[in-house]
């Protein structure tokens, strides 16, 4: 009689392919290029940007500069850096944009946290308050009376600060995230052991709540540093403008002081290093965020996809 032998299997992972079809592959192919081409699109003008802020100023005026620097060169930035009413909006930018995302953080949980809680009273009617601030809102004319006459701020610096240190979207984004990702049994037993509620609040719910924080910062930062119209119409001092007013001022005026031009030499006139320093200016506004962004990039992902998939 023959032996019957067993083979095992050799510990191999089969890699498994689903088969497309004609139309499948035709479908892929048309989707990869509209995202190809929407990607050049939004892609282009931030190279544009940024070559010409380092091409020579005369080849940015007459049109040269199409995708790499033409004639790389400095010129713009040390311009930029010369100039003392772009250093202080930029340090006022900085100081309004810390400010204001700390308040923000604060403010969020202190009414995110109380608002997640089942058994707070009144929870129905206070998220019903919370939301309708979102839809409905006095106007501008009744903002800026209240901020310039009623609370005089104007041209004080905590007129960009104080209207804007709590944000109801912020507030629902911590509140969902407590519910859906923070166990309720995890304070109902910080409670039977004698915590309060703000000992809870500081050693629980906030360490548990850095990645939403994270975002929570990232977005509000965002806002807090591209704002320019509450900076436009309640402060009048130029050493509080932030930074985003000094560039309209640049971009829309042409408002450029004298001594950022002091210094060009001849060859350059003084229209072409206009064209130049607008540039410039754009990178240096929009570098402070680019560089923050991959330090928060983890919590970032992290805090969108918590709570998303439930079971």
């Amino acid at each position: 009689m023959a032996a019957i032998t067993e083979t095992k299997p050799k510990n191999r992972r089969k890699k498994w392919r689903v088969r497309q079809t004609w139309d499948d592959k035709v479908f892929d192919i048309v989707v990869m290029t509209i995202l190809i081409f929407l990607m050049l699109v939004v892609l282009y003008p931030l190279v544009f940007v940024v070559s010409s802020s380092f091409s020579d100023a005369r080849a940015v005026m007459t049109g040269r500069v199409l995708l790499w620097p033409v004639e790389p060169t400095l010129e713009g930035y040390r311009a930029v850096l010369r100039n003392r009413q772009i250093m202080m909006g930029f340090r006022n930018s900085l100081i309004y944009t810390s400010v204001g995302v700390v308040l923000n953080l604060i403010m969020g949980m202190l009414a995110a946290f109380p608002l997640s809680r089942k058994d707070l009273f009144g929870r129905r009617f206070l998220n019903l308050v919370f939301i309708f601030t979102m839809f409905f809102s006095g106007g501008l004319v009744p903002h800026f009376l209240l901020v310039g006459d009623t609370l005089g701020l104007m041209d004080n610096p905590l007129a960009l600060i104080l209207p804007g240190m709590m944000s109801v979207w912020y507030v629902i984004l911590i509140r969902t995230y407590i519910q859906s990702s923070i166990p309720e049994e995890l304070i109902e037993s910080a409670e039977l052991d004698g915590c309060k509620t703000f000992k809870i609040m500081r050693l629980i719910i906030i360490p548990l709540s850095k990645p939403i924080m994270a975002v929570i910062a990232l977005f509000c930062a965002v806002a807090i540093w591209n704002r320019y119209f509450d900076g436009l119409i309640f402060i009048r001092s130029e050493r509080f403008f932030p930074l985003q007013v000094v560039l309209r001022n640049i971009l829309i005026l042409s408002n450029i002081d004298p001594e950022m031009m002091s210094d060009i030499r001849g060859a350059v006139n003084r229209q072409a290093m206009q064209h130049l320093i607008k540039y410039a200016v754009i990178v240096v506004s929009s570098a402070p965020l680019l560089l923050a962004y991959p330090f928060v990039q983890r919590h970032f992902v992290k805090g969108i996809m918590l709570g998303s998939v439930k079971g």
